[in-house]
């Protein structure tokens, strides 16, 4: 585990339950107002919210989840966290099996091919992270709630 993301106390995050409760109630919106409102795209301080579509790993049907990312260059930046608890993330594991996706974003589509950020990039994007979470210090006490390092994903576009 780099030292850049234990050195510091976990901080509360909320119950499980309301976790899920509330990317369920985003995910709904989202779908219910055909991307109107749900998404959005990052800004200084501020991370943008997309629509990842990926293929079930075990079912192969189609899945999507609503993330949050920046953008590094043409590449688009993710975390594969689960609301910060211990497991990976289904889409992530998705995108392990097929890395091959599709992504909603304000007012475009892009098909994407997933990978997952390694040495100094991974070290270079995940201080990136930092000016959009409240502070760096932040983003490490989260990352220390779980017993693996979090991958950061980059889906670049699929060409």
């Amino acid at each position: 585990m780099g030292s850049t993301e234990h050195d510091h106390s976990p901080p509360r995050l909320p119950p499980r339950w309301f976790v899920r409760a509330f990317w369920a109630g985003h995910r709904l919106l989202c779908r219910v107002s055909g991307g109107r409102a749900g998404l959005s795209r990052p800004r200084p301080g501020k991370y943008g919210m997309l629509r990842l579509h990926t293929v079930g790993r075990r079912t192969g049907k189609p899945r999507a989840v609503i993330l949050a990312y920046f953008e590094d260059g043409p590449n688009l930046v993710l975390l594969a966290m689960n609301g910060w608890g211990d497991p990976p993330p289904a889409w992530w594991l998705n995108l392990s099996d097929r890395p091959e996706a599709r992504v909603d974003l304000v007012g475009e589509q892009r098909s994407v091919r997933a990978r997952e950020a390694q040495g100094e990039e991974r070290e270079r994007l995940w201080a990136r992270w930092g000016d959009y979470s409240k502070s760096t210090e932040e983003l490490n006490g989260f990352a220390a709630l779980r017993s693996r390092r979090t991958p950061v994903v980059v889906l670049e576009p699929k060409t």
